[in-house]
Order: structure tokens, then C-alpha cells, then sequence
């Protein structure tokens, strides 16, 4: 790995100091409550949503911009904690409601929606008000971005992100953050051609699709703007990235929490809340992407078009496996291919309509190009 300049290592941790501050950052540096929300989805007949309550010291300090001020907040970060029995706010859309954070300071917003809205919907907004607990407390309020689909979409893409989209990073926190803003993200953390795939697959045949991206992975939370922050260097479209659990050390978990069958049931949701839509599924054969998908196939036959699984294993064992569901969801009218690039399964997918010529191609050069550097 080659060893970057004083110069470039400089700007790099710099980059790095005022990542990990923007949260405090964006709270306007009050020595309080905080709500945070993560991307969301929708149809146009409900929205979900998911956010978290922290509370964050204050520290005193008022001091100027700079990577001091940067540091002070990313200890502010280290050192915040999720509320539990907060009272969340939530109007969006015609509608309104409230929610409670469980003992972590997550809550969970799932909302009918009133509004008409327009054919060619994308991004809408909710508004949350963490409401006082006390009278000597301020309302807090936030924004959250929830995708709605046009109504014309055509598909639905629902991708696993470690070792599908990115290379191995996401269980090593500090190793990806240098990545990210030392190593220049866009060369080596994500798969070749993975970009532009996503691209293609979002722009759909005519390049106006706009299709919903949904991001899964059981990692933890608090990866959330690290992970979405990869996805903005590389040029992948944003979507919902949803976890299921937090996980590691801290005062108020000692333990992970299990996550078992998360995957599974986050698409079963997807899938109910987009009944009219058929599904790509997109995975990695580390681990049981295969066998999930191949459970959801059954479950829901003839909604899942294709099944695309990056081949990230050694042992040809696991390729008997994974040919064997292939067949099992073959005979229920659904493709699964073991692809061992980003280029073969645009090439799939080109061949059934998902992508276009351009798209293609586009895919296509981007791998060659990746594979030159």
C-alpha cells in the first residue's frame, strides 16, 4: 500500500476530524438533546422511518472554527448517550403522530399518508420535535429524508452492503474511516464497476426510472454516516440503509444485540409495502444471502425477478450450494447467478431488460478502468 504524503495524510485526518464532528455539528453544538434521523422510505400510501434521541454534554466551550472546535465535538460524540421514554413528534405529508424511544433512544415512525402527492415524487421531508421532558427542557426539532418512488417505477433493487457493494471494511471501523478520507474511497473500497451497476439499475431502461434503492447489512448504527458518506465518493445512488441492531461496548449495552432473521424480515416489509413491484436482490456468498433470498423466492413467488451473488468464498463446497438454490428458485421462475464480477451481473441483467445499452457499457468500462489502477 503505497504511504501517503505529510501533505496528504494532513488533509486526509483533517477530513476525517470534521466528519466525525458534523453530527454535533448539525445539532448546533447544544449541550443537549439531539435527534437523529436516518434516510427512510415509503409508498404513497405509508412512510418508515427510523431515528435515535441522544443526549450530548455541553462542555462550556465556545470556540472558533477549526480542528480544536472539531475535536472538542468529536468528544462530545464519544461520550453521548440514547435516551429512552423520549417523546417524538412526527408530522409528514398531511399526517401526524407520536412515537416513544426504547431503552437505546431509537424510535421507529411508521405513518399513514394523507397528502396527494405528486406523480413524480422522490424525496420528502418529516418534520420531528423531540418534546420536552421537563419545563426547564427545549423542544428539539430535525428533518428526515424519506424516499417515495414515482408512480410509474418499475422495480425495487434491495442490496447487502459488506462484501456485496464494498470490500471488507465494515466490522473494522477505524481501517475504513482511513479508507475514506486518506486512500481516496472511490479506488479502494468499493467492488469495480459496483457504481455504475447500481447506477444502471436505478436509471432502468430509459434512464427516468428513479427505482428505490434499499440498502440492508447487520451492522451497527453507528456506521450510518460512515457508510453513507462511502456511498456519496462513490457516485452510488442513495437509498435507505437500514440496520437492525446496535452493537460493541457501551455503558448502556454490554452485549450485541441477536439479529436473527433481520434480513429476511426487513425485505418481507419492502416487499409489503410495495406490493405492485417486482424485486432484484442483491447479496454476497460469505455468508446466508443465498439461502435468504432463496427463503423469499418461496415466500413470494413470482416477485423476484433475478438474484445476483457476488462470489466472495474459497471452498468449492459453497458452490454446490449455491447451484443448488439456483435451482430450487429456478423452478419458481427466478434466476440466481453467482457472478464473480460487477460486469457479469450487468450483463444478466441487460439481458433481461433491467438496464439499458448505456448502462451496460457504462459498467463495463468502469470495471476496466478500476482493474488498470
Amino acid at each position: 500500500m503505497p504511504v501517503p504524503s505529510p501533505r496528504a495524510l494532513y488533509r486526509g485526518l483533517r477530513n476525517l476530524l470534521r466528519f466525525l464532528a458534523r453530527p454535533v455539528r448539525r445539532a448546533e453544538g447544544r449541550g443537549a438533546r439531539v435527534i437523529q434521523c436516518y434516510r427512510g422510505y415509503g409508498s404513497r400510501q405509508e412512510l418508515f422511518l427510523i431515528g435515535r434521541v441522544f443526549r450530548q454534554p455541553g462542555l462550556g466551550l465556545d470556540l472558533a472554527e477549526g480542528p480544536l472546535n472539531d475535536l472538542v465535538n468529536v468528544g462530545r460524540r464519544t461520550v453521548r448517550w440514547g435516551i429512552g421514554g423520549a417523546r417524538v413528534r412526527v408530522r409528514a405529508l398531511g399526517s401526524r403522530d407520536e412515537v416513544k424511544t426504547d431503552g437505546d433512544g431509537y424510535f421507529t415512525v411508521r405513518l399513514p399518508i394523507q397528502d396527494t402527492l405528486p406523480a413524480e415524487s422522490s424525496w420528502q421531508t418529516v418534520r420531528l420535535t423531540l418534546l420536552p421532558e421537563r419545563d426547564s427542557d427545549e423542544p428539539a426539532n430535525a428533518d428526515a429524508k424519506v424516499y417515495i418512488p414515482p408512480v410509474d417505477v418499475d422495480l425495487a433493487v434491495v442490496s447487502d452492503i459488506d462484501d456485496t457493494v464494498m470490500f471488507t471494511g465494515v466490522a473494522n471501523k477505524l481501517w475504513m474511516l482511513y479508507r475514506l478520507f486518506v486512500e481516496k474511497a472511490r479506488h479502494r473500497t468499493a467492488f469495480p464497476g459496483v457504481s455504475a451497476l447500481y447506477r444502471a439499475l436505478f436509471q432502468g431502461l430509459d434512464g427516468e426510472r428513479r427505482r428505490p434503492m434499499l440498502y440492508v447489512s447487520r451492522a451497527p448504527w453507528t456506521l450510518y454516516e460512515m457508510l453513507s458518506e462511502f456511498f456519496h465518493l462513490n457516485r452510488i445512488p442513495h437509498g435507505p440503509i437500514l440496520f437492525l441492531r446496535e452493537w460493541g461496548l457501551t455503558l448502556q449495552r454490554p452485549w450485541p444485540r441477536r439479529a436473527k432473521d433481520h434480513k429476511a424480515l426487513l425485505i418481507r416489509r419492502m416487499m409489503a409495502l410495495y406490493p405492485q413491484l417486482p424485486f432484484v436482490l442483491i447479496g454476497d456468498s460469505g455468508q446466508r444471502d443465498p439461502e435468504v433470498y432463496a427463503q423469499i423466492v418461496a415466500e413470494h413467488p413470482g416477485r423476484v425477478k433475478a438474484i445476483y451473488i457476488r462470489h466472495v468464498h474459497q471452498s468449492p463446497s459453497r458452490d454446490c450450494e449455491i447451484h443448488q438454490l439456483a435451482r430450487q428458485v429456478s423452478a419458481q421462475g427466478c434466476e440466481m447467478i453467482l457472478a464473480r464480477d460487477s460486469l457479469e451481473m450487468a450483463s444478466h441483467a441487460h439481458r433481461l431488460g433491467l438496464i439499458s445499452d448505456a448502462g451496460l457499457q457504462e459498467v463495463r468500462a468502469d470495471s476496466q478502468r478500476r482493474q488498470q489502477d
